[in-house]
Formats: C-alpha cells, structure tokens, sequence
C-alpha cells in the first residue's frame, strides 16, 4: 500500500506556505536571520521543531513568520515546499498564503510578490505546479479581510485561484466577511474558507449559507449534523480533511476516532490534505497510509481519495483528464 500511495500522482488543498516550512527551510532562514534567535543547530531546531501542545506550534509558526523578510525568504520558503511535494509524487498544489501577515511584519508588497513567482517557477522546474490561495486570517477582523481582498485584486498574481478565511473559529463569525467573498468571486476567484475545524456544524452551514463556499477547509464537524452531512453529498461540496493536525490540535482524540468514516459512508467528496505538516510530523502519503490503515481502504477506494482532489482542485479540465488517466493507469 505504502508503494501504491506513492506511486499515485497526487493532489494538495490544503497546506499553509508559513506552516509548510521544513527542518531544512527553517535552519536555512535562522542562518539567514540569526537575531530571530530560531537555532541555528540542527540538533536544538530539531528538539524546538518537535512538536509538544498548540500553544508550542504557535510560538514555532511565529518564530518562522518572524524570519520572512523579503523575497529570498519567500523563495526559500515555497521551494522547500516545492522539493517535498515532489519527494511524494504530488504533482499540484493549492497553497494558503496570508499576505496580510507579511505586510503587517513590514515587508513591501512587490518582495512578497517576487518571492512567490519566483519559487513558483521554480517549482514547476521541480515537476509541481503551485496555486496560491490568499486568506485573510480571521481573528485580525474585518480590516484585514479588507486589505486581503484589496492586494488579492490589485495584485492578482499568476496562479492565484482562490479567496480564503483561516484563524480561530470561536467568536470569528463567517457571515460578516460575506461583502470581502462576494466581491473576490465576482473577480473570479473561488471560495475555499475554513469551517468545521474548532467550532460545530453551524460554522458550516454559514460558510456556506453567507460565503458560498466550493470547498470547505477541514469540516471535521459536519458529521455531528446528519442534514449538513446530506447536503454536502448531495452538492458535491468536497472536504479539505487534514487528519492529523486534527489529531495533534486535539479536535479528536486519534486518527481511529476521526469522522473521515461517517464522511466516506455519508457520500460526501473527501480529500486528504496535511495543513501545516512539519509541525505536526505529518505527509501526504502519510495522511494516505494512515487512513488506508485505519478504515481498511483498498487499491480501488485509495485511488478514488487521489481522483477527489484532482476533481475537486481548480485545474483546468484537460490537466484532470491527464491526471485522472494517470490515477487509472497506476490502479491497474
């Protein structure tokens, strides 16, 4: 099983640029940014790179933030993304970005800019093909989703697809950033905001009610509603699902205890995805194996979690045609 996952051509959705940042990337940037005071030993990085409880992976997450000056460093940050990706046979990947946070840290719009084309080209060298997906970070309110909207559509960089909603879900309601959506689609980028992850069913339903959402970031709770679980299989809305950082964020207790199941067995279009892997130790293939492992999946149902996310993605139809052709060819 483990040689099948990765010989199947694969499909990222969910995979934030910051929290995609390796061992190799992070001692690269401390060496760069030594008074960031992230070790510049692999040894120590690796003892502060283990990852221990939430409030650690976001001192982590910080700490690497903090170390993303310019456009070198944004380069830095996407082609090590890029070199593991293509270490696992992912061949597209749609990646969270959050400019709000890289400005609001100082640095210029066109470094950010320069930083993601660059290692974007880069990328596709190394036989991955990256989309961005700028997000506003929720819990920052209602300017940033103003000044996320305002970059995405002035800015307009190639490969951007879609507009996001990320950050803590309690008290962050999804209906007041529906004007920021409406407009972002309008401009023809897709909705792709995160619900369902630390808050109930009802994020769901407003995020699709109020943002018309296409793809639901994580969804973990849709399975406490029978009715959202219907109606998210009955329009064929897929779930980003990132198994285990729900595990490591303790939104359930094991990948045996994950309604990944009840998502299967409902009909609901699933889509294995890894949200910010180093820190949670996790893979793509690993998210794969463990699922496959854990719910006793077969070469065929395996398959059908890689042709999901082709189908669900936001590549042109012929590149799906080519993809799900080589999906097939590896399954028989």
């Amino acid at each position: 099983m483990r040689s099948f996952i990765h010989a199947l051509p694969k499909v990222e959705l969910h995979v934030h640029l910051v929290g995609s940042a390796g061992l190799d990337t992070v001692l690269e940037l401390a060496r760069r940014h030594p008074e960031a005071g992230v070790p510049t030993d692999r040894a120590e990085l690796e003892r502060f790179y283990t990852f221990r409880d939430f409030d650690h992976f976001l001192k982590v997450f910080w700490a690497v933030q903090s170390m993303l000056k310019g456009s070198a460093d944004i380069h830095t940050l996407v082609v090590g993304l890029a070199r593991e990706l293509a270490r696992q046979n992912v061949r597209y990947a749609e990646v969270t970005v959050t400019p709000y946070n890289h400005l609001t840290d100082g640095m210029a719009s066109d470094e950010l800019l320069e930083g993601l084309a660059s290692g974007r080209a880069e990328a596709l060298a190394l036989g991955v093909d990256l989309a961005w997906c700028f997000d506003i970070p929720g819990e920052k309110g209602l300017v940033a989703a103003r000044e996320t909207l305002a970059f995405a559509l002035s800015s307009r960089p190639e490969g951007l697809v879609s507009f996001g909603l990320g950050g803590p879900e309690q008290g962050v309601g999804r209906a007041q950033f529906a004007p920021f959506f409406a407009a972002a689609r309008e401009a023809g980028l897709h909705s792709v905001p995160h619900a369902g992850e630390t808050s109930g069913p009802e994020t769901i339903w407003s995020a699709l009610r109020d943002l018309h959402a296409e793809r639901i970031g994580h969804g973990t709770s849709c399975w406490e509603d029978p009715a959202l679980l219907e109606h998210l299989a009955l329009k064929g809305v897929p779930l980003e699902v990132c198994p285990t950082s729900n595990v490591r964020t303790r939104q359930v207790a094991s990948i045996e205890a994950h309604p990944v199941r009840q998502m299967l067995d409902a009909g609901v279009v699933v889509t294995l995805n890894t949200d910010d892997p180093p820190f949670f130790g996790a893979t793509l293939e690993g998210e794969y194996l463990a699922v496959a492992t854990t719910l006793g999946l077969g070469r065929t149902e395996v398959a059908r979690l890689a042709e999901n996310a082709v189908l669900a993605s936001f590549l042109p139809s012929d590149r799906k045609t080519a993809l799900l052709e080589e999906i097939a060819a590896v399954s028989d």
